[in-house]
């Protein structure tokens, strides 16, 4: 699956109006939108997303956070497209993210770091399947 990631724009993004800015820099770093929707996840909805977090110091507020308000999944595609992506949204730390990456620009907070994506291949599968259906990604069709 290495050619599709999961992006997450996060509560705090959409509740600036971030998402216009944040979906272009993704369509100008040769990404394609395979699929996406605008959702408020539960907050065990939140807990089952991050449950490889669970029993972290943070999972709790990481939880509230994203059950908090209105958040984005997207499904991306591109050659290499997790490692890509991680590039392009920078370091978790925004303070430490580097000039011109989506978290630099747009987050404020470790906590509230304005988009989520997937770590490995391997988790990029797991998550795409999380919020979306095999049919409802363009890549399947």
């Amino acid at each position: 699956m290495g050619n599709l990631t999961l992006a997450i724009i996060k509560p705090d993004a959409l509740g600036a109006r971030h998402q216009g800015k944040i979906i272009d820099r993704i369509l100008e770093a040769g990404f394609e939108i395979q699929a996406a929707r605008i959702i408020k996840m539960s907050k065990s909805q939140a807990e089952g997303f991050y449950q490889v977090h669970q029993g972290r110091p943070f999972f709790k507020e990481l939880t509230t956070f994203m059950s908090s308000g209105l958040c984005m999944p997207l499904v991306l595609r591109k050659e290499n497209a997790v490692a890509e992506f991680r590039n392009l949204i920078g370091a978790t730390d925004p303070q430490e993210a580097a000039p011109g990456t989506i978290r630099k620009d747009f987050a404020t907070s470790v906590g509230e770091n304005a988009v989520h994506g997937s770590d490995s291949d391997e988790n990029a599968e797991k998550e795409v399947a999380f919020f979306f259906a095999t049919e409802d990604i363009l890549a399947n069709l």
